[in-house]
């Protein structure tokens, strides 16, 4: 399948996703979520070996959240079931992130808005532009957050800032969301995909199967009693454990060299 909104590179274990339609800041569509979900069918092949997914931005933005543009006339926007495009077609991307075997690091080049904020919120780790910044934009249109904004918001933030992002719709900067532990690094303009690909490369060589159960475990701990975090890290120890790179790991740790992991 040929892609248009989406642009995917596979450069060995290591995939690059960008949102391409840069003439809208990256504007979300029908068409660009429908290539998003073609595109992580290929980068959930085996085959293609990926080990760490990228997701930034073409142009001079990361994501400007929903495309508002179009014919609709007011009357019909007053009687669109505006959750239903949730459902059908944002969520499945959301849930297959979340899911995903490998660890995600989000190059945020440009505004990250509305929706926009919650795709780069779903990296491991954030890497932003200094001229970066995000934004809870809904409520300039008169909706609530969504694509899980006031799940992760919270859960980074704290609720007070969730909800003075939210209620207010300003704009977060990108030094400010890292005080606000929102993001993980701040480069300048131009090296945010050059970094998130420094980091994305260390991932990609590093314990892969062990990585993924890791992103899992921190998922799983903000719903979790301690007692169930404690069996599922019982668990996920097992499966680590039994992979080839644990073995490999003690095998460099002891002959005192650097360890070639797999991923498997």
């Amino acid at each position: 399948m040929t892609l248009e909104r989406m642009k995917l590179t596979i450069d060995g274990p290591v995939a690059i996703l960008a949102f391409n339609h840069p003439e809208v800041l990256n504007a979300l569509s029908p068409k660009l979520l429908e290539d998003f979900n073609a595109a992580l069918d290929q980068i959930e092949e085996p085959d293609t070996g990926v080990r760490c997914l990228v997701l930034t931005g073409e142009g001079r933005a990361f994501c400007s959240g929903a495309n508002l543009q179009g014919d609709m006339s007011r009357k019909a926007a007053a009687k669109i079931d505006a959750g239903a495009a949730l459902e059908t077609m944002y969520h499945p991307i959301l849930r297959r992130l979340r899911n995903l075997h490998c660890p995600i690091v989000t190059a945020v080049n440009g505004p990250a808005a509305g929706a926009g904020m919650s795709f780069a919120m779903m990296g491991d780790l954030i890497v932003a532009a200094r001229s970066a910044y995000f934004m809870q934009a809904f409520r300039r249109i008169g909706l609530v957050p969504d694509c899980g904004s006031t799940w992760l918001l919270p859960r980074l933030v704290g609720r007070a800032r969730a909800l003075e992002l939210s209620l207010l719709g300003e704009r977060l900067p990108a030094e400010k969301a890292l005080d606000w532990g929102l993001i993980n690094r701040v480069v300048d303009d131009g090296e945010a995909l050059n970094e998130a690909l420094k980091i994305a490369t260390e991932l990609a060589n590093g314990p892969t199967v062990a990585l993924g159960l890791i992103r899992k475990l921190y998922i799983e701990s903000t719903d979790n009693s301690f007692e169930e975090q404690l069996d599922l890290e019982r668990q996920f120890q097992r499966t680590a454990g039994r992979a080839d790179d644990f073995a490999e790991g003690v095998r460099a740790f002891l002959e005192k060299r650097p360890a070639q992991f797999r991923g498997k």
